[in-house]
């Protein structure tokens, strides 16, 4: 029997999940996301998959994030027929999640082909439109965790509670070839454990293989219950409200939204802040935290911390707009996460050359993206083609973060007792990989059984060798080197921010005479090019 193990996405970068099981019976995928962070690695979104979708016959998903599901509309689109097994959590997520990236596609191409048409540049098709997010959602199949479901002849499924956000799970394949059976346990995205509305982290004992995500893999957080985490939200919101503007949120529509809101819920409720008015400035977030409102049984919370009079949902751009008035004695909370789409990006607009402003910011920030920019203490960026100054104080609060440290990844690992024959690290940047392979190495791992995939690099799981040693071919070059992968900045990046210094400079020279003399003497290392204007 044939097997090979794929891996399209989610090595180098935590983004673009997606794994590929080969078998002769047909293809499966693990995950299907979407990829995040610098232009040059969102382009592979555009690009056509480096496998035929109609040559897969089932999708299992890990969670609803969008990168590890937003690219199942592109993949039903071109040609995808059989099912997409999940959890019902998942499932009820995407059918909000999917459409709702369908019309950021399409909204963000309508707006890049405006620029296009002035430029005298081609347009350019989005990457799906909200009917494909439609579409995909009918190939949705619930499973409940812990239940054997048959994918491909010889190949079953079952779910494992991840603990990441609502409906994540750990991937347990087993594979019977020749009457013998061997397992391929995938992580998904792992919760640290002790999180307000999930269980903890679970997992069969000793898979054949393991591909394990590595977000946090270098990094250890302070370990904090949830007393404390509202103890430091109660600070950040106190400080940014006697700072005198708003406190600006970049949200995660998904599990980070509702655990602030949850903690906000309970400040609020015990007088540890002033009663200001929330604004949850996201269709997206409020249709998700309907879902958690549907599951709060299950979650735990004691009640609906969901539903205050000085909570307002902001769900017409219009009604969004009217939020500009706001000059301080709020809390906004709009979407993306990472600042990179969404109604943040005019906030921040609005707000971030103000002193008084404060983001604070809850989540990773994938490098290259806006949120990253900010984090990294950027004096100035650009949004809407426009300079913005960053005079606005930029927090971070880490306690929000969904994914395992690297302690707590190294206890799953051993909870899970080893690995038989191989372990593959994915879902990480090159330094996180490389620190938790160091760790388990220091643990007694023998460095031979980890491997450090990269890109559309295939592994032949019927090799009777270590991980280390069975590479194969790959169907055809990888559709960007790992330096272009794992890069925190790209051409995109320093161009935007040449553009800023230049503009420094430019108002830094003494005089008219000294511009001139500045922008003719770049001007003269320019390339001779078709198009290009006159000095």
């Amino acid at each position: 029997m044939t097997l090979s193990l794929t891996f399209h996405g989610a090595v180098g970068t935590v983004t673009g999940s997606c794994f590929r099981i080969r078998t002769g019976d047909g293809d499966l995928l693990i995950d299907c996301g979407l990829f995040q962070g610098t232009k040059t690695v969102k382009e592979l979104n555009y690009r056509p998959f480096p496998f035929k979708p109609s040559a897969v016959k089932a999708v299992l998903l890990t969670h609803a994030h969008i990168d590890h599901s937003g690219l199942l509309p592109k993949l039903v689109r071109q040609g995808f027929k059989g099912r997409v097994h999940t959890t019902a959590g998942t499932a009820d997520l995407l059918a909000y999640m999917l459409p709702d990236s369908g019309y950021i596609q399409e909204t963000e191409v309508e707006r890049l082909n405006r620029r296009n048409r002035r430029r005298g540049r081609p347009a350019v098709e989005p990457i799906y439109t909200q009917a494909d997010a439609q579409a995909a959602i009918r190939h949705l199949h619930a499973v409940d965790y812990g239940e054997w479901v048959k994918v491909l002849p010889g190949i079953r499924a079952r779910f494992w509670q991840a603990g990441h956000i609502l409906g994540s799970a750990s991937v347990e394949l087993e594979v019977t070839r020749g009457g013998t059976a061997e397992t391929i346990l995938f992580s998904g995205d792992l919760g640290p454990g002790g999180k307000s509305f999930h269980a903890d982290a679970e997992g069969p004992p000793r898979p054949d293989w393991m591909v394990l995500e590595t977000t946090y893999g270098n990094r250890e957080r302070v370990e904090v219950g949830e007393a404390e985490r509202q103890a430091l939200l109660r600070d950040e919101v106190r400080a940014a409200l006697v700072a005198g503007g708003p406190l600006l949120i970049p949200a995660f529509a998904v599990e980070r939204t509702q655990e602030l809101l949850y903690d906000l819920h309970r400040l609020f409720d015990r007088g540890e802040i002033p009663l200001v008015d929330v604004f949850l400035d996201s269709p997206l977030a409020d249709s998700v935290t309907g879902v958690f409102r549907r599951h709060l049984a299950d979650l735990g919370t004691g009640g609906d911390p969901f539903a205050r009079p000085n909570l307002h949902r902001v769900r017409s751009a219009a009604e969004s707009q009217k939020l500009n008035a706001i000059k301080g004695g709020a809390i906004i909370m709009a979407a993306s996460g990472m600042c990179d789409a969404g109604r943040i990006r005019h906030h921040l607009k609005n707000h971030l050359w103000r002193p008084e402003a404060t983001v604070l910011l809850v989540g990773y920030q994938a490098p290259g993206t806006l949120g990253h920019l900010l984090q990294q203490g950027a004096a100035n960026v650009r949004i809407h083609g426009e300079e913005i100054a960053v005079r606005a104080r930029i927090r971070s609060l880490d306690v929000y973060s969904g994914h395992a440290d690297r302690s707590s990844l190294l206890a799953w690992v051993a909870a899970r007792q080893g690995v038989k024959r191989g372990l593959f690290l994915v879902h990480g940047e090159e330094e996180a990989r490389a620190g938790l392979r160091d760790a388990l190495v220091r643990r007694g791992w023998d460095p031979a059984l980890i491997r450090l995939p990269e890109l559309d690099e295939v592994v032949d799981l019927t090799a009777a060798v270590p991980a280390q040693a069975t590479a194969m071919a790959q169907d055809g070059p990888p559709r960007l080197e790992p330096e272009a992968v794992t890069a925190g900045r790209d051409w995109h990046n320093r161009y935007a921010a040449f553009l800023l210094d230049l503009h420094r400079a430019l108002d830094a020279a003494p005089d008219d005479a000294a511009r001139e003399a500045l922008l003719r003497g770049m001007g003269d290392r320019l390339p001779q090019v078709e198009g290009r204007s006159s000095q």
